[in-house]
Order: C-alpha cells, then sequence, then structure tokens
C-alpha cells in the first residue's frame, strides 16, 4: 500500500517550491545589478526547471520535511547545509552541461548561499515567532527566580523556562562567583553579580518587582564545598533555595524545569563517587539466582537496584512489608524488563518459609538485609530484636547451607564493634554466627560493616530533618558527637564489592 503526502508535506513541497524560485530570481537579481538583461529570461527559466527537479528530491531525502519547525534548534543547521551543498553541486553540474556559459557560475555560488538562508529562516521561522511572542507576553503573574551559575546548565535551565512558560516562572537574573561573567548578558539576561550578593540582589530585585520566588543552583560540576558555599549565600538571601541534577543524570545532556529538586544532605557532603572494580562483582552475580532479604528497605532496595544490573539469572526479593515490596517489584520490571524478578512476602523468622524460598527459586547467592535496626527502639523490645536478627538470621544460615547457596552476605552495623546497646548486641552475636560457620560447608560467609547511611530507614538524619522542620531543638547524644556518613548507594557498592573479596567466616 502506497504511502500518501500529508497535508503538511504537501505545504512543505509548496514551501520549498517557492523557495527555490525565490533564491534563484534573487541570484539572477544580484549577478545583473537588479537589471536582468532581456535574452537571459530564457535562461532563468530552464534554470529553475532544473533547479526545481534536482532541489525538491534531493532536500525530500535530506529530511528537510522532518523536522518540526516549532522545536528547530542549532543541530540541524549542519543538516541545512550538506543538503543545499548536495543540491546546488547537482544543479551546477547540470546546468554546466545543458545551459553552458549562457549561465554564469556565480549564479550558481549566489543561488547557494540564497537557498541556504532562506531554507534556514523557513526552518526556524515558528520558533522564532514563539519566542518573540513569549518575550511580549505579559508576565506580571510570574513568578520570578533566579539561577545560581551562569554556565551550560544554567543556560539550558533558562531556555527550558522559557519555553515552557506554563510553569509560571520567569528568569530574572544570574549569579555567578566568576567576576568576569558580571554584567554580561546569557540569552539576554544578565549576570547581576556573585553568590556572595544574593542578599543585596534579591533585596534590590524585590523592591523593583517583588517577584523573587526562589533560586535553583544550576552548577552540576560543583565540589560539595562549593555547594555548601552557594547554599550559605541562598540562605542569606532569605529565599527558597533547589537544585538541578548532575549533569550525568540529565537527560540527553539537557536541564528539564521538572527535573529541579529540593537540596538533599547527600548533595553537601561532595565527595568524589566510589568506583568499583565491577569484573569480580559481575563474575560473581552474572547468570546466578540471588535472594536479597530486607528488600523493601532503603538498603535492601538499593541492593536490588544494583544488583539487577549485572545481569542475574532472577532476582528474589524477600519481605514482610507487603506495600513496599510491591512498590520495588513495580520498580525493577518497569527498569529490567528483562530480568526475572520475584516479590517474596514472608518473615526471616519462618523458617520454614526461608526454606520453601531457596529450594523453589535455587537460590545461589544471599544477601541478607532483613533486621531491626532503630537503637533506641530496640532498648525497650529485646525479644523483638532477638528474634528478627539473631534467629532471623540463624534461620537463613542454615537454610542458605541446607540447599547448597555459594555465597551468603550479611549487612552488619559499626554499632556491633563493643556493643553497648541490644541492636549492637544482636548484630555482634549474627558475624559470630556467620563468622563460626562450619569450614566443610560450600557456602562462602561474610559479614560487611558500614556506619551511619543517609537516608536510610535506621538514619539519624531523618530525625534531624523532622526537629528541624518542626522549628528545633535539635537533639544530640553528646556536644562533642562526629557521625560520619555513606549515601545509600555508596553503602551498597561497597557491599558489593566486599561480598567478592571475602573468603568465608569473615
Amino acid at each position: 500500500m502506497e504511502k500518501q503526502l500529508s497535508p503538511n508535506h504537501l505545504l512543505d513541497v509548496t514551501l520549498h517550491t517557492l523557495l527555490i524560485a525565490l533564491s534563484l530570481f534573487a541570484a539572477f537579481l544580484l549577478r545583473f545589478d537588479f537589471r536582468i538583461p532581456e535574452g537571459v529570461g530564457p535562461v532563468f527559466w530552464s534554470a529553475l526547471w532544473l533547479a526545481g527537479l534536482v532541489k525538491l528530491p534531493t532536500f525530500f531525502y535530506a529530511g528537510f520535511h522532518r523536522g518540526l519547525r516549532r522545536f528547530a534548534g542549532l543541530p540541524e543547521v549542519p543538516g541545512l547545509l550538506f543538503g543545499n551543498l548536495v543540491a546546488s553541486g547537482a544543479f551546477g553540474v547540470l546546468a554546466l552541461a545543458w545551459l553552458g556559459r549562457r549561465l554564469p557560475g556565480s549564479i550558481v555560488l549566489l543561488d547557494l548561499l540564497l537557498c541556504f538562508l532562506v531554507t534556514s529562516l523557513a526552518r526556524f521561522s515558528e520558533r522564532l515567532y514563539r519566542e518573540i511572542l513569549q518575550r511580549e507576553a505579559p508576565i506580571s503573574r510570574a513568578k520570578g527566580i533566579l539561577i545560581y551559575g551562569a554556565g551550560a546548565a544554567g543556560a539550558a535551565l533558562s531556555r527550558d523556562i522559557r519555553a515552557n512558560r506554563s510553569t509560571g516562572y520567569e528568569v530574572l537574573g544570574f549569579l555567578d562567583d566568576n567576576e568576569d561573567k558580571r554584567g554580561t548578558l546569557i540569552m539576554g539576561i544578565p549576570v547581576l553579580g556573585s553568590g556572595r550578593e544574593a542578599a543585596a540582589i534579591v533585596n534590590r530585585l524585590n523592591k523593583r518587582c517583588s517577584r523573587i520566588e526562589k533560586i535553583v543552583i544550576a552548577m552540576p560540576s560543583c565540589t560539595g564545598r562549593q555547594l555548601r558555599e552557594a547554599l550559605a549565600n541562598c540562605r542569606a538571601a532569605r529565599v527558597p533555595c533547589q537544585i538541578v541534577p548532575g549533569l550525568n543524570k540529565l537527560l540527553t545532556g539537557k536541564v528539564l524545569t521538572a527535573q529541579i529538586r529540593d537540596i538533599s544532605v547527600a548533595d553537601l557532603l561532595g565527595r568524589k563517587p566510589v568506583e568499583l572494580d565491577e569484573a569480580p562483582i559481575r563474575s560473581s552475580l552474572e547468570g546466578r539466582s540471588i535472594l536479597v532479604t530486607g528488600a523493601a528497605g532503603s538498603i535492601g532496595s538499593e541492593l536490588c537496584r544494583q544488583i539487577a544490573k549485572f545481569q542475574p539469572a532472577g532476582l528474589i526479593a524477600f519481605d514482610q512489608a507487603e506495600s513496599e515490596l510491591f512498590k520495588i517489584e513495580h520498580e525493577l520490571r518497569e527498569r529490567f524488563p528483562q530480568l526475572p524478578v520475584v516479590a517474596a512476602l514472608g518473615d526471616v523468622r519462618n523458617a520454614a518459609r526461608l526454606s520453601e524460598v531457596m529450594g523453589q527459586f535455587r537460590v545461589e547467592s544471599v544477601f541478607h538485609a532483613a533486621a531491626y535496626k532503630h537503637v533506641p527502639m530496640l532498648e525497650s523490645h529485646v525479644l523483638e530484636a532477638v528474634s528478627t536478627n539473631i534467629l532471623g538470621t540463624c534461620n537463613l544460615l542454615n537454610a542458605a547451607c541446607t540447599h547448597g547457596a555459594a555465597n551468603f552476605v550479611m549487612i552488619s552495623s559499626d554499632k556491633a564493634v563493643n556493643p553497648t546497646s541490644i541492636m549492637g548486641v544482636t548484630k555482634r552475636v549474627c558475624e559470630l554466627l556467620v563468622c563460626n560457620q562450619p569450614g566443610d560447608r560450600i557456602t562462602k560467609c561474610v559479614s560487611v560493616r558500614f556506619g551511619n547511611v543517609l537516608g536510610s530507614n535506621g538514619s539519624v538524619v531523618p530525625l534531624f530533618q523532622a526537629q528541624i522542620a518542626a522549628g528545633g531543638p535539635v537533639t544530640v547524644t553528646h556536644p562533642g558527637m562526629q557521625r560520619y556518613f555513606m549515601t545509600i548507594s555508596e553503602a551498597v557498592s561497597l557491599v558489593l564489592q566486599a561480598s567478592t573479596m571475602g573468603n568465608g567466616s569473615e
């Protein structure tokens, strides 16, 4: 069945026919100083017929009709230039063969330049028209924002906000600590000053228009220290502050307004990302059936996400929290559609259920993240802490060894070192259980310790955030207390790395 041209395609053919005729006529006018001799008329009509015969098919195959003019951009310019070069080159060769010296070569060159110019204008016309309308549209109700960072990310964010007026925001200026950028314009928007002047700049703008609603930090490559300084400058201006994600997280390298988010505690750490040796991790996970207990929790769910990247034969997510287990199952199926994912509802205190899951799915590697870990809570719930953390670990260990699993990795805690809390004691007992497995068993058992994990369900950070949101006070265990943190992603990455390093009973 032949594909029929749509009305839009017919319109494009008509438009490009007119542009070809216009550029060739203008080339003749310029060549003869706007006084075309009488004998040149037949040459013009012959050249016009030849130009249309050659250029229209060339433009079609070059895809001039495919781009949406509303979203035209600079990346399309090389394609327009190449299409015109090919079309004009073919036109010039055929014109030389047919018309000879009756058609001056300068006309072919002028026609190339003019045709490239008018086809480019036609491509960008709708976008330019819309941007002019947007600039002239009333913005009295728009909420003003400042962009902290006058670099590529800031310019892209400004462009995106301008293109999406429905967001209700208008960029009133940039802040940048590079003094060379002060007073310059980025897409017509001024760089008003440095971040240290944020408070004065906001006050000055508020007196003039009272529209500054937020400051967006657009410095994806900044260090943690630089981000903390920028945040302090924004707080001094008494304006809410948000951030755009890192460059490696942006879709197709572009900043989207929808990706603007609040600053997280992890952003402020600003450490270099942990670099893993993926080869041994892949060899230990790829093609294997993996069981993750506590899969609905913060650590367990991140374990599932990172393990899934190494293409295991199957991933069994085990937890007793049905709602959260459903969420992580749905997420994994969406992100890794080729991976067999099983949500196994159950409790690690149920030895029979663990044995059933281990046998049914022929589990080869176990990552044990299921545990109670709120230190103050467990002080008054000792039996629950013992039954879940100790007996649950014992049940899982026995099931893993009975069914011949190759690896068993238990997530432990720094609180197991010289424990002073119920939680620490239970984790220390679990470590001893892992370390004292008989040497003749084929299951390699290791424990991995880590400390405060930002955003995890047992971390102190959510408590601090809730206390700050409530207006304080923020309570600490001791005035001299120091805490060292890692992100959930870092913690899980190190667990996977450590699982390949242990020799068993460690």
